[in-house]
């Protein structure tokens, strides 16, 4: 419930603090005395859209505070939960109005955006006049309303995954299908690419390698025959028998050299050694390079091959294998084409049941409800003095979605043989102001923990009919809050509490404030309301009469 309002420097009020009380609350007051601005500062603090200039002349800026009090199970905590806040035993709104034109909210000392602020207010207040009927005049907002006087929330839900489900099944078999009719036009693309990389069959690593083998007989070509011609150096014809026979002829000639030769011939050995060693290596590089000139362009062709295929399909070489599996996928999936859209049109079809069934029970559910409310609100126009009207809540075909395959929308005939119309259109202002009170009375108990507010919403009626709207007024506040802004005292001699709005002026300015109203006071507000400005014993007798017992 909304515990207290506090206004500063907003319009023609430069500061007032309310403390509001469950139950019915009636705010009175001459014409023109502020009620109005009250609903505005309101409207202003929750972030509605309202007047753009709100600032008190002389004043920097507006400042408007209103602090609820909500259980934790409350839907505001909810939203304000998906904004990272955390529970707290109450909620302050505060929004500020620079002369400028910018506005700055915060709730709970934490600065949040427009959206936030009004998403948190449509689960805290809902305001009612004669010109902010929105549920009456919105189409949507009548199915809304019956479901929500049927509690049909549980089926809805149901509709709405039924929904979910199908819009996926759908989504998903326009997927397949557009997937195998690409696949289908690249059918040629694909299973020629698959033939001529499965005949290649290249591997990862191969370009380099084929690379490297490449090089090796290139170069082995250009090399060799200096290679071979050091191999014959270092022969018998060359290098080893030199050494050999040096060594011979040294041998023969140490005995008599008193072991001076001793020395360069044990060099010698280690010389022949190191040459056998040289002589072995270049034997392997020999062995090594030889190849069949056949190879070189077995090699180069299959190299050339590869590196073909990899710029063609524009990938490196080591990623021609991967590649091809996904083109042996792309074929698979074009060959299972049929099978998989024959599953995928199952899928849908059995969603599409699913969703028929929740969709036109959730129908018959709001046919049911539709004949209840009818009754409902044939009981509740009489006492209004409506009771030649006739309202019928319509249920028509419409297009399936989320919410179902209805249309709903509230039908009234204000008089026996007038043609019934949208309700909107055929009622008038009063009228529809009555219809918006019994259709409230019908659905109580089906909102959670909003503050009800009505705006001159007895306007036109008087006598037995302002009392029997002040009376269902009262029924409504019985199990919350309601604030109501009336000129009718049959209405506010029935409200828990009351204040009055009143204009006062000094030199300066006019500025507008509230009082509270208890006793005498209150009397002679009521009384006033019933006789004018001059307010009579017999006014404050009739009004001791209106009050209850």
């Amino acid at each position: 419930m909304l515990r207290s309002l506090d206004i500063r420097d907003m319009l023609i009020i430069d500061r007032l603090e309310l403390v509001f009380q469950p139950g019915l609350n009636v705010l009175t007051g001459e014409t023109g005395a502020g009620k109005s601005i009250l609903l505005d500062s309101l409207g202003f603090v929750l972030g509605w859209r309202g007047r753009a200039e709100l600032v008190r002349q002389g004043a920097d800026q507006g400042e408007v505070i209103a602090e609820f009090d909500l259980p934790e199970s409350h839907g505001a905590w909810d939203v304000l939960r998906e904004a990272g806040f955390g529970y707290d035993d109450a909620l302050i709104l505060r929004r500020i109005n620079g002369r400028d034109g910018r506005k700055t909210a915060w709730i709970n000392d934490r600065r949040v955006s427009g959206d936030i602020l009004r998403a948190v207010s449509e689960t805290l207040v809902e305001l009612h006049g004669q010109h902010d009927d929105h549920g009456l005049l919105n189409p949507r907002g009548h199915r809304i309303l019956l479901d929500d006087f049927g509690n049909l929330a549980p089926r809805l839900t149901a509709v709405r995954a039924a929904w979910k489900d199908l819009s996926v099944a759908k989504k998903a078999l326009a997927g397949a299908e557009v997937r195998i009719a690409e696949l289908q036009a690249e059918e040629e693309f694909l299973r020629h690419s698959v033939a001529e990389l499965d005949g290649l069959s290249p591997s990862a690593g191969e370009d380099a390698d084929l690379d490297k083998q490449r090089r090796k007989m290139q170069a082995a070509e250009k090399i060799g025959e200096d290679i071979h011609k050091a191999y014959q150096a270092l022969g018998v014809n060359g290098a080893e028998g030199q050494l050999s026979d040096a060594m011979r002829w040294l041998g023969d000639a140490s005995g008599q050299a008193d072991g001076i030769l001793d020395a360069p011939l044990a060099s010698l050995e280690r010389a022949m050694i190191e040459l056998g060693e040289a002589q072995s290596g270049v034997e392997t590089c020999i062995a090594e390079l030889a190849f069949n000139p056949h190879d070189l362009e077995q090699a180069e062709e299959r190299l050339f091959a590869i590196r073909g295929l990899a710029r063609k399909h524009n990938v490196l070489a080591d990623e021609l294998g991967p590649f091809a599996d996904g083109l042996r996928e792309r074929m698979a999936a074009l060959d299972r084409g049929a099978s998989d859209l024959a599953e995928l049109a199952e899928v849908l079809a059995t969603a599409q049941a699913a969703y028929d069934g929740a969709a036109g029970s959730l129908s018959d559910a709001r046919r049911k409800w539709a004949g209840k409310l009818d009754k409902a609100m044939a009981k509740e126009l009489a006492p209004l003095k409506m009771e030649r009207a006739v309202f019928v809540t319509e249920i028509t075909p419409s297009d399936a979605g989320p919410d179902g395959a209805d249309t709903v929308s509230f039908t009234v005939a204000t008089n026996p043989g007038a043609p019934a119309g949208p309700i909107g259109k055929i009622a008038s202002g009063g009228e529809l102001s009555r219809f918006l009170l019994a259709l409230k009375v019908c659905l109580t108990g089906t909102e959670s923990g909003l503050t009800l507010i009505f705006d001159e919403i007895d306007r036109g009626v008087g006598g037995a009919t302002a009392d029997a709207v002040g009376r269902r007024l009262s029924q409504l506040a019985s199990q919350g809050q309601v604030l109501v802004v009336t000129h009718s005292p049959q209405v506010a001699a029935l409200g828990d509490h009351h204040w009055r709005v009143e204009k006062r002026q000094t030199k300066d300015a006019t500025l507008s404030t509230v009082v509270g109203l208890v006793g005498a006071d209150r009397i002679d507000e009521i009384a006033r309301m019933l006789s004018g400005d001059r307010i009579t014993d017999e006014a404050r007798a009739a009004a001791i009469a209106l009050l209850p017992a």
